[in-house]
């Protein structure tokens, strides 16, 4: 159907083309018939016949197949060319509308045919259509359907498929988990497992996997990655928690024959019985009681890693062992003894049989063969012993050096510049010489590890410069006594400058030296010895000899490359793997060791050769009796001497000594050869040591020598008795000791004496002294020199030094020059500075060495003139004093001349300078960090407002920037870049001031815990072996704890026991320790007490407020590490409620703790108080502790951070009211004080200069007097008390110099008159009067001679009326006066020098110096104040202030030897920093002053009047300082003006006044 369709359509299709192409024709056919009618002339008209026959269409039916042809006539048309030809035509118009006519209605009739035959196409197709879609319709259902089906059976198909594929997956999978599972087993034991790596290299103290798997390498794999990898990954922090732990048992699976002993006390006490929990036998092994050195061996077959052991007594017995010593071995020489917290370690064994008792090793051992050696047993019955070991296996590969051959290490790059490197190895060795590795580079980077003198010293260039302005050469030595043929463990850690250095347990970490990163070395890296390249380094350096294990360069493992032959060891004569042992054979000595050995009897030549190593200055080595005398060889004072005493027909003693030092831990050999009139001594081999006599003497040998000791009855005994230290090589009478033999009883007889074994320690090493304490050593102990180190204490930890000038400030000393130590035990070491200590506040002062106005010329922007600053202290100790400052201040000045400062066009200064941290600053003094300005330009007074700094101006002129830089965190200058004085006429001076600081927080940071249960708590505290802590406190509760730290059994803690104890409790593995110190007073008194605690490896110290003080020594072995790892508790114990917690439920602490310091870090109290509840920051109260330091009914005033004095109500000045306040007198000066307002009001011949005070008793019976004063002019009227009625009282110096007191109270015709002494008190010297009267009663002291009384005649009053004025220096009154005092003292008045005056709690020439108004103006003819009004003091004349007049101190000054903080001119502390000078002048200076001052004045009294007479002083004083300066304690604003730096273009009149 469909192909009928279509062909249907193709037909209808050509028909429609067929008939447009026809009308085409059509139209072409018109346009030309009109075209040629237009061009000629139609001679005749064709037919329509003719016409019809033009334009013949076909016509194809849709119904018909066949064709036919329609026209207009059926007749055929003749040829039209022809006819033309022949007839010629007529056409007119009407013919051819005609036929357009015609062929239009053949055209309609045409175009409604086509239209019915397209329409009834449209309807079939339509037709055709719809069948069709119906049709597919079904197809493609049927198509789903089939589909469908077909993917529900592949469905099925795969499903089944996929669970047979996952059941076998799963099948091979179990098989491949169980295969893995034995080669893991396989890896386990054949390669030695992970742990053992982990084991090896200490365990978890390796933070990092790769540091682990890289030391031990692990045979079979191939890369760190490989291990880390097996063990899980990142996800696993050590090694050792991926795979099991590193305990199994190691010897109960062992043979009976892996276990030997010294002996055996019968068959059934086999050492084979010895296996924990084991009945056999006899239940365990037992020695014979005879045995002197009893031991229990077990071979575990191969080298293991031991983490622990365990022991038990004899089974259902008495016998067992109750302390014992662990030695270990690879071959069952030299054996080691284990070591713990620096000792040899002697563990606690059993109580019982049954028991089992087992210790943890702090550090892992790796050995063949273990010796168990009893110390101590059961008294009940005898040694018992059943023994366990746990741990696991170990490989290494091992490579031996024989002092030849060297292992070469070739990079893949000829250069390697290097960045960051790990190398870890192990070695052993019997030199005390020789390279282990080494690596070098043209530009002069090397590395270098070697020994030196049984020490490891590592060398480190990261490159020098070829000026040595940059020397990179760093060198650090670790360890000693590292020829002992034991393993030792190095990890050398290296990223960029900063270097771990790992020496078995010992890590120290530095920085080196220079400015580079990388290690450039070229072509290889050798190990064991120098390549035969080598250059610099390699002169007089011995290869290594010994063996080394596991040794790993950044992760390559060099002995198994060296195994596989990757690497180059041709210079090898024999390359082993397996190490050589030692032929050596040590003896161990202690104090009551001896080893008898036989030698030759009777012989005339005496050889003795033997080698020793100790730490004792003295011990006898040797000694024998000969046949007719003694041979004795001591090591006396560190030198070896020969003591003979040969008695033959007369005694005769020959004594030689050679060496010296020989005490230092080192391997000596002493060679003695004695014949007849002939004795030589060497040491060391060296002929130039070699001692000689030839003193007469004849010698016969006994055959009998004593090594290491000595104590049997002689007539001529050792001078030493016994040694300690080891003994090897020993051959007597050229015959060397069989040392095996004596080990079995067969040869020589020995107590005591630990064979095959040098058990000696290095107690200095690592060194516990601190600070650059000096380690001595014997060998049983050490002690620290702390000489010239600033440091005291048993390891010179605790630091003699305060920390700051506010601490010693509060100790009630004056300014000064002192040594501070801001951190206290910390790295910081002491300095100096200087303390001023103001009424209010206390400045520190750090001076540098920059000259003051130091020129600068010729610098550019391009080449800017650095100037440094060096300081009195370093960096790191300024850093501490900003760092607790409240307050830090330097000023800064550039004077200038066409030297700009800060302005450039482009925005960067011309100078600048550097601070602290090493940053450029933009802005100078007065300005702030981001303010490119100076001080002018803040304050908007710039001599040119378009600039912000004075010397931006560029004028020709000088002029100065100045001010302070307060911002502290930028402070202390450091440098200074100057850029702008290479112009003609161009110069620049720089002033950099000392750095200035003011208070301490750090001593003031104080919480107060308001309720028992408060509390704070920090982070723990870390104070393994050395801890120190301070602090103190003020209480009223009679008990509380301090503070508290736990660990699992360790703990530190600090309380208050009882209202007069305090105690510091602690344990460090040991069982608890508890010192206290017990006060007489109670400490519970609310004032402040001071606590110093401190604990190291040799004592306890707990210090109660400098006055009471506890000291334990450390127990002589144990643990000495404090391992703690809970919080910090302050306040309070750190559990209140848990029955474990230390403190045993004590309660928490009620009241102030104050400046927490631990470890020279002080806690912030009071910024952790801010958020705690319970705990409130600061604390009050500062007055009840301190108040004793104001001096002269001075008082105390509380502050947040302290307190200060208030010295208003006394004659004295100061922080502490101590500072003399005086004034010097001129002739004709006096000082008035008013007692009554209205007197005050009347007197208009004076200057009023303070503000009125309220009136005193008007009517006395006791009066109180005290000052002092100096002056060489006489007469003169000192003090003078004047009343409103005839009564007075006057003190004046008489015509001879000597001093009377009047007294006028009525009842008598005359004065009472008092010569107090006949000496002459106007002899330029200060004199004190302290004067009272209580009624009539007078008691007067002079300087420090005794009191007097005296007592006033019956008929005087006793009451002094109506007290009206009291004058100083002359009297000017109205009414009535005494005309004695007027004729014979008051003219011309007292010259010279009153200080602290002081009448019944008045001080009126203080009150006169210290009053504001004096800067006043003043009415110039009449040197009156311009504004009148009632004050009671005035003065008159000149008077200025000086302390010329202050008496000498009643107390001398403190020495030296038990002032710790003065410093003596002599007796300088011995560091380098330049003296600090203060900024003033100190009290001794100001007296000397003053005394020469009064000399010259009385030498050249005309020319001072003149002087005076021309330079007039008009009572104002002006000095160059800067804004903000203060004149230091101790030191008058005259002083100030004498020391300051003058202005020679600004001296103003009173300085040359003073100056004259």
């Amino acid at each position: 159907m469909i192909a009928r369709i279509e062909q249907e359509s193709s037909l209808q299709k050509e028909v429609l083309q067929e008939a447009l192409r026809e009308k085409e024709l059509v139209d072409a056919r018109r346009e030309e018939l009109a075209r040629q009618q237009k061009e000629r002339v139609v001679l005749e008209e064709p037919s329509y016949a003719e016409i019809r026959t033009v334009s013949p269409v076909r016509v194809h039916s849709p119904h018909s197949e066949s064709k036919q042809v329609i026209m207009g006539n059926t007749q055929q048309v003749p040829d039209q060319t022809k006819h033309m030809n022949t007839i010629q035509p007529q056409c007119n118009d009407s013919t051819v509308a005609s036929a357009v006519d015609e062929l239009s209605m053949v055209l309609t009739t045409l175009t409604e045919e086509l239209s019915t035959v397209l329409t009834t196409l449209t309807e079939e197709l339509s037709t055709v259509l719809t069948t069709l879609t119906e049709e597919l319709s079904t197809v493609l259902t049927t198509l789903t359907e089939e589909l469908s089906t077909v993917l529900t059976m592949l469905t099925e198909e795969l499903s089944t498929v996929l669970t047979t594929l996952t059941d076998e997956l799963s099948t091979v999978l179990t098989m491949l988990t169980e295969e893995l599972s034995t080669v893991l087993n396989t890896l386990t034991e054949g390669y030695k497992r992970v742990c053992e790596c982990c084991a090896l290299c200490g365990g978890k103290g390796y933070k990092r996997v790769c540091e682990c798997c890289a030391l031990c390498g692990g045979k079979g794999y191939k890369s760190v990655c490989e291990c880390y990898v097996l063990c899980g990954g990142k996800g696993y922090k050590r090694v050792c928690e991926c795979l099991e732990k590193c305990e199994v048992a190691l010897s109960s699976p062992l043979p009976h024959t892996a276990f030997t002993a010294s002996t055996v006390f019968t068959s059934g006490y086999a050492p084979g019985y010895a296996k924990l929990n084991r009945r056999g036998g006899a239940g365990g092994w037992s020695p014979q009681d005879s045995d002197s050195y009893p031991w229990l061996q077990v071979d575990l077959g191969s080298r293991k890693q031991v983490v622990a052991v365990a022991t038990q007594g004899r089974y259902s017995s008495s016998d067992w062992t109750t302390r014992y010593r662990l030695l270990y071995s690879d071959t069952g020489r030299n054996w080691k003894p284990y070591h713990q917290d620096g000792n040899i370690w002697a563990f606690s064994g059993n109580s019982n049989t049954e028991s089992v008792v087992r210790h943890d090793l702090a550090q892992g051992i790796v050995g063949r063969l273990l010796r168990f050696v009893p110390l101590d047993w059961s008294g009940e019955g005898r040694i018992g012993l059943r023994i366990e070991v746990y741990g696991c296996s170990y490989w290494a590969d091992v490579i031996n050096f024989d002092g030849q051959g060297v292992i070469s290490y070739r990079f893949k790059v000829k250069k390697m510049k290097i960045i960051k490197d790990v190398i870890a190895l192990k070695f052993k060795t019997w030199d005390s010489e020789g390279v282990i590795l080494h690596g070098e580079g043209q530009q002069g980077d090397y590395i270098t590890l070697e020994l030196r003198k049984a020490k490891l010293l590592l060398q480190i260039n990261l490159g020098s410069n070829q000026y040595g302005s940059i020397l990179g050469h760093t060198s650090v030595t670790s360890g000693s006594l590292l020829d002992d043929h034991h393993w030792h463990s190095v990890v050398i850690e290296r990223y960029r400058r900063n270097v771990n250095f790992t020496l078995d347990t010992h890590t120290q970490h530095f920085r080196t030296n220079g400015e580079f990163d990388h290690l450039d070395l070229d072509y290889e890296l050798s190990f064991g010895g120098m390549p035969y390249s080598g250059k610099p380094m390699g002169g007089g350096m011995k290869n290594f000899r010994g063996c080394m294990e596991s040794i790993n360069y950044n992760g390559d493992n060099i002995t198994d490359l060296a195994r596989r032959k990757k690497l180059d060891t041709s210079s090898f004569r024999n390359l082993s793997f397996s190490c050589v042992e030692s032929h050596s054979f040590p003896v161990f000595f202690n104090a009551t060791s001896f080893l008898q050995l036989p030698g030759r009897a009777n012989q005339d030549v005496l050889s003795l050769r033997f080698q020793f190593r100790t730490w004792n200055a003295d011990g006898l080595l040797l000694f024998s009796n000969l046949d007719d005398g003694t041979l004795e060889i001591a090591l006396d004072d560190g030198k070896i001497g020969v003591h003979f005493n040969v008695t033959q027909t007369k005694n005769t003693r020959i004594e030689i000594s050679s060496g010296l030092g020989l005490n230092d831990g080192q391997w000596h050999a002493v060679h003695l050869v004695a014949k007849e009139n002939s004795v030589m001594l060497t040491i060391d081999g060296d002929e130039a040591s070699a001692v000689r006599t030839t003193t007469p003497i004849t010698i016969r040998t006994g055959g009998t020598y004593h090594l290491g000791g000595y104590f049997l009855p002689t007539l001529a005994p050792p001078i030493q008795r016994s040694f300690q230290g080891c003994m090897q090589a020993i051959i007597l009478d050229d015959q060397p000791a069989d040392m095996h033999a004596v080990e079995k009883g067969i040869v020589g007889v020995f107590e005591n004496v630990s064979l095959d074994m040098c058990a000696i320690i290095d107690r200095c090493m690592p060194n516990h002294c601190e600070h650059g304490g000096r380690c001595k050593q014997t060998w049983d102990n050490f002690s620290c020199t702390c000489d010239r180190t600033g440091y005291t204490g048993a390891t010179c930890h605790t630091s003699l030094f305060e920390q700051s000038c506010e601490a010693y400030k509060h100790l009630g000393r004056s300014s000064d020059t002192y040594w501070i130590d801001p951190d206290g035990s910390g790295p910081l070491g002491p300095f100096k500075v200087n303390c001023n200590m103001t009424e209010d506040k206390v400045w520190t002062t750090v001076v540098n060495h920059l000259p003051a106005h130091t020129s600068v010329t010729g610098s550019s922007r391009e080449r800017r003139t650095v100037l440094q600053l060096n300081y009195s202290a370093s960096m790191e100790q300024v850093t501490a004093i900003t760092t607790s400052a409240e307050h830090c201040q330097q000023h800064v000045s550039y004077a200038c001349r066409m030297s700009r400062l800060l302005n450039t066009p482009e925005g960067t200064p011309y100078t600048w300078w550097v601070g602290r941290s090493s940053e450029k600053h933009f802005y100078w003094g007065g300005s702030g960090p981001g303010i490119q300005k100076c001080s002018c330009g803040i304050d908007r007074n710039c001599t040119d407002p378009k600039y912000d700094c004075n010397c931006d101006a560029d004028n020709k002129q000088w002029r100065e920037d100045s001010g302070l830089l307060v911002y502290k965190d930028h402070l202390p200058v450091r440098q200074v870049a100057v850029g702008d004085t290479n112009r003609q006429g161009s110069e620049a001076k720089l002033t950099v001031g000392p750095l200035r600081c003011q208070g301490d927080h750090n001593y003031w940071n104080a919480a107060s815990f308001t309720t028992p249960s408060s509390y704070l708590h920090f982070s723990t505290f870390q104070g393994e072996t050395s801890a120190d802590i301070s602090f103190y406190f003020k209480t009223s509760a009679p008990y509380g704890v301090f503070l508290e730290n736990l660990g699992n059994t360790d703990f530190i803690r600090l309380e208050l026991k009882s209202p007069t104890v305090v105690s510091f409790s602690f344990d460090v593995g040991n069982g608890p320790v508890e010192l206290a110190v017990h006060s007489a007073t109670p400490l519970n008194d609310d004032q402040w007490h001071r606590v110093m605690a401190e604990r190291n490896v040799k004592e306890a110290v707990l210090q109660l407020d400098l006055n009471y003080r506890e000291a334990l020594p450390a127990a002589p072995q144990g643990h000495t590490r404090l391992e703690l790892f809970s919080q910090l508790y302050v306040g309070k114990p750190a559990s209140l409620t848990c029955k474990d917690s230390a403190a045993g439920g004590q309660r928490g602490f009620l009241g102030c703790i104050r400046s927490l310091r631990m470890n020279g870090v002080t806690l912030d109290l009071e910024e952790r108080a801010k958020v705690t509840p319970g705990v409130k920051p600061g604390c009050q109260g500062h007055c009840t502790s301190y108040g004793m330091y104001c001096k002269n009914g001075g008082k105390c005033v509380e502050k947040y951070n302290g307190y200060s004095c208030d010295c208003t109500a006394t004659a004295y000045d100061g922080p502490f009211c101590t500072k003399d306040v005086g004034g010097f007198f001129e002739a004709g000066t006096l000082v008035r004080y008013n007692f009554l307002s209205e007197a005050a009001a009347a007197n208009q011949d004076a200057r009023f200069l303070a503000q009125p005070l309220t009136p005193q008793e008007v009517n006395l019976t006791v009066e109180e007097v005290a000052f002092s004063f100096s002056t060489s002019n006489t007469p003169a009227i000192l003090l003078y008390v004047s009343s409103k009625t005839q009564d007075y009282l006057a003190l004046v110096l008489r015509q001879n110099g000597t001093l009377q007191v009047r007294y006028n109270l009525g009842g008598l015709k005359e004065p009472f008159t008092i010569d107090v002494d006949q000496r002459n008190l106007a002899n330029g010297q200060p004199h004190t009067i302290n004067m009272s009267r209580t009624n009539r009663t007078i008691t007067i002291q002079l300087d420090h001679y005794p009191p007097v009384s005296y007592s006033l005649p019956e008929a005087s009053d006793t009451q002094f009326n109506l007290v009206k004025t009291l004058f100083l220096g002359k009297v000017f009154e109205t009414g009535v006066i005494d005309p004695v005092l007027i004729e014979r003292y008051n003219t011309p008045g007292f010259v010279g020098c009153l200080s602290r005056v002081q009448f019944n709690g008045v001080a009126p020439l203080k009150t006169a110096l210290r009053n504001p108004v004096a800067d006043r103006p003043t009415d110039r003819q009449t040197d009156r104040p311009t504004d009148r009004q009632t004050v009671p003091v005035s003065y008159q004349g000149k008077l200025v202030e000086s302390n010329c007049g202050a008496s000498p101190l009643t107390i001398p000054p403190m020495s030296a030897v038990t002032d710790p903080w003065r410093l003596d001119s002599g007796a300088e502390f011995p560091f380098n920093e330049e003296r600090v000078i203060p900024d003033g002048v100190n009290r001794n200076s100001a007296i000397i002053g003053g005394i020469i001052a009064v000399v010259i004045f009385t030498i050249l009294c005309t020319l001072v009047f003149l002087i005076r007479y021309m330079f007039r002083h008009k009572g104002s004083y002006h000095t160059n300082e800067s804004k903000g300066a203060e004149p230091a304690s101790g030191e008058s604003a005259d002083t100030t003006i004498i020391c300051a730096e003058t202005n020679p273009e600004t001296i103003d009149e009173s300085k040359k006044e003073w100056f004259i």
